[in-house]
């Protein structure tokens, strides 16, 4: 689950939440699919739109691709303007961390490996500093959910952070009976957990949206996954 998807449990109920969000896509084809225009035909003075993007910016195809400091930077600096011209605010996000634990001496990120190492390597690159960038051009707030995500990736270590990710043991569910490794995509756990933490960081850095943030203790919704097992 991404999320977004998520963040309805982490706000007051007079509060909606629509979320546009649509897994594959970078701010490239966010805006030449017509997603982008959809968010502006529905926006309203006073809404909040949490932007963030970059995963799939970082790939090669023409239909994705962007690249930091320029065309990345330009679809942000895009979605800031006319977000502000619909009298809405936007607040910028960069990519959570991909969970990978590359062996020792392999450089090259991938999926999986069959034997992890024990350092968190970073995947994204610059494609982090483009969102704080463009915050500090554009005076928007920007949460840096990298590092938040980095840390508590780190903090749970390399097996207890799987429970964050769709890793799907073998023989489980019908609906992939061989399992599955995925380290970029969250669960629905990790989903939660990942919106708790940027809502509290949305809260220092919009001040006005405090009031409407729940704040969960992560114990309580633990309780969605038992022995780093997906809850669905």
């Amino acid at each position: 689950r991404g999320w977004g998807q998520m963040l309805p449990c982490f706000l007051t109920e007079d509060v909606a939440v629509d979320n546009h969000a649509m897994n594959g896509r970078s701010s490239l084809s966010f805006i030449n699919e017509g997603r982008w225009d959809a968010v502006l035909a529905k926006l309203k003075k006073g809404d909040y739109v949490f932007i963030q993007f970059g995963h799939n910016d970082e790939k090669a195809s023409e239909k994705l691709h962007t690249d930091p400091g320029t065309t990345f930077d330009d679809n942000l600096r895009r979605f800031v303007r006319e977000t502000r011209e619909k009298g809405a605010y936007p607040v910028l996000f960069n990519s959570i961390v991909r969970r990978n634990f590359p062996p020792e001496g392999v450089t090259e990120p991938k999926g999986s490996y069959e034997v992890e190492g024990n350092v968190l390597v970073d995947t994204h690159g610059e494609y982090l500093n483009s969102p704080r960038r463009v915050a500090e051009e554009m005076d928007v707030p920007f949460v840096d959910l990298n590092k938040l995500t980095h840390d508590l990736v780190v903090d749970l270590g390399v097996e207890k952070s799987k429970s964050l990710f769709m890793w799907v043991p073998a023989g489980i569910y019908d609906f992939c009976p061989k399992g599955k490794i995925d380290n970029t995509h969250l669960s629905i756990y990790g989903g939660k957990v990942v919106a708790g933490i940027a809502m509290e960081a949305v809260a220092k850095v919009v001040p006005a949206l405090a009031p409407y943030v729940r704040h969960y203790d992560p114990e309580v919704y633990a309780a969605d996954y038992k022995d780093n097992k997906i809850s669905f």
